[in-house]
């Protein structure tokens, strides 16, 4: 078996990567990478045609966002991923072509992908051709999947995005009984120093920091990833809300959050029992908490900016790439009773990383604007930590090699330093191939 990267490769963003075998040859994830330019996984036309299929991990556009530019360019296979991932990549795919309008996209080539969708069920083996393939739980968002690939003589497991620890929507990957030779691992949070605290400690400072706003009337924005993280953040807050923990001011949703919260509870036989049990045994339903106020006109958001109570703004982009954030930023940030709390992983080169470490004057829409607000980070992460990647490591039989992406290169290099002393550990550049 031979695999080849040719995206999330000393990076995040764009991962893509190919198993061949004498008769098959399979994608792992087709995603892009945003930032002040959108790069592409760099595969030439030929390349994509000899593609049998592409089996997607879960719906963050840096694993899917790639998919409508290969049917646009005429791909004719099928695409595989669990139900939640297919409904949700719909759905985060129109979104990035409507604010993108990349030129390589055709409305043939949309056309083309609704088509061909395939829905997997997790710890179900395929048959593809030469190969077994089998989806397993990862723990990242709704519907994420650790991907297990078998010819026969190599097993090789690829991560996707993995989360070992149990949040409040999902229970953690499941990595009971694997055995795989080869292993490719995410690295986001890879290096030494990545070392979360507990939940329950980065709730209770997150907490304080939103009470403390709210007591001085001002306004908390929490930008946010449309799915996974968004819920989460959510829940947090309704949950508290419910106990008097925090007051109960409006929280607005705002963007593809709102989208995105209808299909995780169409979906909600992927989230934790308890999570069902509410639903099922009360009248409460979390996803439609009386505590959110949809933000679904864009009149509305003048209102939002302009009411004198206090109140919080859940919406996207995460890393303030794009997106109803914008507005937000432009109303707000000039006032220091304001606050912007980030809870997510900001990218080098992105307006969330700049603010994240400091920035006070920013470039928004071609102004310069100061920043009077304060701007917090509390890691709600839906990614494995330093220690989790070491077990999750630990825990695969009979492991041999370990390829590690879908990190900044330093954190990457760190994981292979200590994968190094038990395996054979690489950190592949972009176009190069290995024979497992």
């Amino acid at each position: 078996m031979e695999i080849s990267f040719y995206g999330a490769a000393g990076e995040v963003g764009r991962s893509c990567i190919v198993l061949r075998t004498k008769n098959t040859s399979i994608m792992l994830d087709s995603g892009i990478k945003l930032g002040e330019k959108t790069e592409y996984p760099q595969l030439d036309g030929d390349q994509l045609k000899a593609i049998d299929g592409i089996f997607i991990s879960h719906a963050h556009l840096d694993h899917v966002g790639f998919i409508p530019h290969i049917y646009s360019a005429g791909y004719k296979g099928h695409y595989y991923g669990t139900k939640p991932t297919i409904d949700i990549s719909s759905v985060m795919i129109s979104d990035y072509i409507r604010l993108s309008n990349p030129s390589t996209v055709s409305k043939r080539g949309l056309q083309e992908q609704a088509r061909h969708s395939k829905v997997v069920e997790y710890h179900t083996s395929i048959k593809f051709r030469d190969l077994t393939i089998r989806f397993i739980p990862a723990g990242h968002i709704i519907g994420s999947a650790l991907i297990e690939v078998s010819d026969g003589r190599n097993k090789v497991v690829y991560t996707g995005d993995i989360n070992l620890a149990k949040t409040r929507l999902l229970e953690g990957a499941d990595i009971r009984s694997l055995t795989a030779d080869t292993l490719i691992t995410e690295s986001t949070y890879g290096s030494k120093k990545d070392v979360f605290p507990p939940e329950r400690h980065v709730s209770r400072d997150m907490l304080k920091s939103i009470n403390d706003t709210i007591k001085a009337g001002g306004k908390v924005i929490i930008p946010s990833f449309a799915v996974g993280r968004a819920q989460e953040v959510l829940f947090m807050l309704d949950d508290y809300m419910n106990s008097g923990v925090i007051p109960k001011v409006p929280v607005y949703v705002d963007g593809m959050i709102n989208k995105v919260m209808r299909i995780y509870r169409h979906n909600v036989l992927s989230c934790r029992k308890e999570i069902q049990s509410k639903i099922l045994m009360s009248d409460y339903d979390p996803f439609k908490s009386p505590n959110f106020k949809p933000v679904e006109a864009k009149g509305t958001r003048n209102k939002v900016v302009n009411e004198k109570e206090a109140s919080i703004i859940v919406t996207t982009s995460g890393m303030l790439t794009g997106g109803p954030i914008l507005f937000y930023l432009s109303k707000l940030a000039r006032d220091s009773s304001n606050k912007m709390i980030l809870v997510g992983y900001q990218a080098i080169g992105t307006m969330g990383r700049a603010l994240q470490e400091g920035a006070k004057n920013i470039n928004l829409n071609g102004s310069d604007m100061k920043i009077s607000m304060d701007v917090n980070t509390f890691h709600l992460s839906a990614h494995a930590d330093r220690p989790q990647l070491e077990s999750l490591m630990g825990k695969i039989r009979e492991l041999r090699n370990v390829f590690i992406v879908h990190g900044e290169l330093s954190k990457s290099k760190d994981l292979m330093e200590y994968a190094s002393k038990r395996w054979s550990a690489k950190v592949p550049l972009i176009k190069e191939s290995f024979d497992i």
